[in-house]
This record gives structure tokens, C-alpha cells and sequence, in this order.
């Protein structure tokens, strides 16, 4: 056989070995593959495990599960049934894993609740006992305040008592050293015409007395304001009159004023011959018409005027 034909014969062999080498190499490259299902038991594993709150609830049963994935991960070869049956018993451990974490929580957090009602419970009675208590001190408290207070109050009444006999007697005192008249409008201090000349409205020398007796009284009570009031007989005519009192009773608040008494506390007005006293028909009646009536009015809340009687 020549060497053409020896060739011929040769090539479809080596065709075939090379086919079967490259079948074989390619099986040997294949790697092996895990049971089916077992990744998702493993998936189901690592969800337990990454739940702190449950993985620490269980952990034998996570360890027992473990172990167990990693045999049904592991290749059984050609023998499927014994892939699927270590893929059960795998789910099923870790399965047991997961009831059983999540049954021992909820029985933890129903002892954690069973506790904080106990604590509330426990709590809410020492709010009431100490509610109690409290209010019981506050009752005590309360009547210990009122008798103080009535024990301070008859004190203080008494001393009032005395206090306001005291002022009473010191303002007779001052009433009789003005000998001004308690009436109806207030302390009525009359002043006589000896304070002017005839015809004139600016005050006489000396003759001042009274009014500074006055001063003194209004210094004593701050709360008392004044009306100062003019008056003339009827010699001249009425506007003269009029205008003659009021300068009159201006004369006497600028004095007082000048002895420190404030403004805001003295009315001056004129009331001309308007208000007569007396009978202007006589001398005696006309010189008592000539006067400037200084009334002293009770403040608000004063006690009513003292008698001269």
C-alpha cells in the first residue's frame, strides 16, 4: 500500500480520537453543581441569621441549620434523590429555626408587656398613695395657714383698732387747732377778712396764722385735696365782686403753694356776693360775708368727718 493511500486511512480515525478527547475535556471542565433548592434554603438561612432580634432567640436550632445547608450545598453526583433529601431536611431544620424564634419573641414581648403593666399598675397606685399623701399634707397645711391667718387678723384688727382710735384722736386734736366745722363737704376752715385790706386780694402781713396752722394739717394727711372758695358782701358792683374773690382764693392757694403744698391738690374759685352769710344790711353782717372758706374733702375711702361736738 503506497503511502496516499495509508494517509486516507489514517484521517478519519484521528478525527474520531480527537472528537472523544474534546468530549472528555470538556466534561472534566464542567464543575460540579449543587442540589437544586439549596440555594434557596440557604437564602432562607441567611435572612434568619441576619435578623439579630430572632438569630439570638435560637441559637442551636441556626447552628443545627447551618450544618445541615451545608450538606444539601454539598454534590451528590448522579444520585438526585439523595440531593433532594438533604435539600428537605435542611429547609425543614431551618424552617424549625424560624417558627421557633419568632414563637420565643412574641413570648418575650408578651413578658415585656406583662412587666411594663405590672410597673404601670405599681406605679399608678404610688401616684395615688402619694396623691394622697400630698393632699392629706395640703389639708393640714391649709387649716395651720387659716388659723395663722385668723390669729394675724384679730391681731391685726386690734391694732387697727388702737391705730385708728389714735389717728381719730390726733385729728379732733388738729381739727380743734384749726377750729374748722366737719360737714357734709369736708372740714370747713373759715377765714374772716382780717387776711385782706378792704378792696385788696393780696394777703396782710402777720396775718398768716391760720394758714400755716392749715399747712401743718395737710402735711399730716397727704390724701386731702382743698377748695378754696371767695366771697364779698355786696358793696360794688357784681363783676367787680366776682373778680375780687377770685383773686381772693388765688392768693391763698399761691401761699400755700409756697409753703410746699402741691398744686394739683387746690382749687381756687370766686364765688363774688353770691353766697351771703349773713344780712349784708350791716356792718357786722358785711364783714362776715368778706371771707375766703377753705374746705378740706374727705378723701374717697375716709373715715367720716370727726365731730367738733
Amino acid at each position: 500500500m503506497n503511502t496516499l493511500n495509508i494517509n486516507h486511512v489514517r484521517a478519519p480515525r484521528m478525527l474520531a480520537l480527537a472528537s472523544a478527547v474534546t468530549f472528555a475535556v470538556a466534561g472534566c471542565a464542567t464543575a460540579p453543581q449543587s442540589p437544586d433548592g439549596s440555594a434557596d434554603v440557604r437564602s432562607k438561612l441567611s435572612a434568619l441569621q441576619s435578623n439579630s432580634t430572632l438569630a439570638k432567640k435560637v441559637p442551636v436550632e441556626i447552628r443545627e441549620a447551618e450544618a445541615a445547608v451545608v450538606i444539601a450545598e454539598a454534590t451528590v453526583g448522579k444520585d438526585v434523590a439523595l440531593g433532594e433529601h438533604r435539600v428537605y431536611m435542611a429547609d425543614h431544620l431551618v424552617e424549625i429555626a424560624t417558627a421557633k424564634a419568632a414563637t420565643r419573641n412574641a413570648e418575650d414581648q408578651r413578658a415585656m408587656l406583662s412587666q411594663k403593666r405590672d410597673e404601670a399598675r405599681l406605679a399608678a397606685r404610688t401616684r395615688e398613695a402619694d396623691k394622697a399623701h400630698r393632699a392629706t399634707e395640703l389639708a393640714q397645711s391649709k387649716t395651720e395657714a387659716e388659723r395663722a391667718l385668723a390669729v394675724a387678723a384679730a391681731a391685726k384688727a386690734s391694732s387697727n383698732a388702737a391705730e385708728a382710735a389714735a389717728n381719730a384722736k390726733e385729728m379732733q386734736r388738729q381739727i380743734d387747732v384749726l377750729q374748722a366745722e366737719a360737714t357734709d363737704r369736708g372740714l370747713v376752715l373759715t377765714l374772716g377778712d382780717v387776711l385782706f385790706a378792704t378792696g385788696r386780694s393780696d394777703l396782710k402781713s402777720g396775718g398768716t396764722n391760720t394758714l400755716d396752722k392749715l399747712v401743718v394739717f395737710l402735711n399730716e394727711y397727704p390724701g386731702r385735696t382743698v377748695a378754696i372758695e371767695g366771697h364779698t358782701d355786696d358793696v360794688g358792683s357784681l363783676d367787680m365782686n366776682q373778680i375780687l374773690s377770685q383773686h381772693r382764693a388765688d392768693s391763698v392757694r399761691s401761699y400755700l403753694m409756697q409753703k410746699g403744698i402741691q398744686s394739683v391738690r387746690l382749687a381756687a374759685s370766686g364765688m363774688g356776693e353770691t353766697r351771703p352769710i349773713a344780712e349784708n344790711s350791716s356792718e357786722s353782717g358785711r364783714q362776715q360775708n368778706r371771707r375766703v372758706e377753705v374746705i378740706i374733702k374727705n378723701p374717697p375711702s375716709a373715715i367720716p368727718a370727726a365731730s367738733t361736738n
